[in-house]
């Protein structure tokens, strides 16, 4: 199935470079050179991942990033010349699934694309055709891929939805770091284990009251538990 994706990008070469190796391979190409633009075109068209530049004049990629995640959870990619700690934290913070920082090979970043999306596309076609969880005032709908609290759904970008998916499925048992990192960043995964405990925040955050029932268990990792 062929896959649309908006590449978001100030510099005009590097815009070019992207969408001409995401077309070679077979991809339909959207480009945007600023943020305004961006929510513009993913507004009127069924785009399936995000490529996002940061640092751009005028609306930059960390509030493109912020307004898409607000109503959908569409693949995010953020590209950025900027590599420290912090930033990528903020990146997984606002929803992005992935952070590539700058230079970066184009080869390297559509090998990068088509495992994302071919990784929640098997996700997808692996549901049962009645596939609900309910935990008190959590409901899960592994069809739609969506969230719903105290009836009202709320948006959750991938890893953040699966990263919950994973703790009440597991309900009870204590997750560590290494084992959750695995699971939802993949076993290549390059980094700290920060990253989780900033997802933890956004979905604690995001479950409201239903907060209560993941816990911490201090010095390994987290737990689901309805108290």
């Amino acid at each position: 199935m062929n896959k649309n994706i908006l590449v978001v990008e100030d510099e005009a070469r590097m815009r070019e470079i992207i969408c001409d190796y995401l077309e070679i391979d077979g991809y339909t190409v959207y480009q945007a050179s600023n943020g305004i633009e961006a929510l513009d075109i993913f507004g009127k068209n069924n785009i399936d991942l995000v490529l996002l530049d940061i640092m751009m004049p005028g609306l930059d990629g960390w509030s493109v990033c912020r307004r898409i995640r607000k109503k959908s959870n569409v693949l995010i990619i953020i590209l950025s010349a900027r590599s420290d700690e912090d930033d990528k934290l903020l990146g997984f913070e606002l929803g992005a699934d992935e952070y590539v920082t700058k230079p970066f090979s184009p080869k390297v970043l559509v090998a990068r694309v088509s495992t994302l999306i071919n990784r929640f596309n098997q996700i997808d076609s692996s549901k049962d055709m009645k596939n609900t969880i309910n935990k008190n005032e959590i409901e899960i709908d592994k069809n739609a891929y969506s969230v719903k609290i105290e009836g009202k759904e709320v948006v959750f970008n991938r890893k953040e939805y699966d990263l919950l998916l994973l703790l009440l499925e597991n309900e009870g048992i204590v997750l560590n770091r290494d084992r959750i990192i695995d699971n939802i960043w993949g076993y290549d995964y390059i980094g700290d284990g920060r990253v989780v405990d900033t997802n933890i925040k956004t979905i604690r955050k995001k479950l409201g009251n239903s907060s209560k029932y993941i816990q911490t268990v201090v010095g390994v990792g987290y737990k689901f538990e309805v108290i």
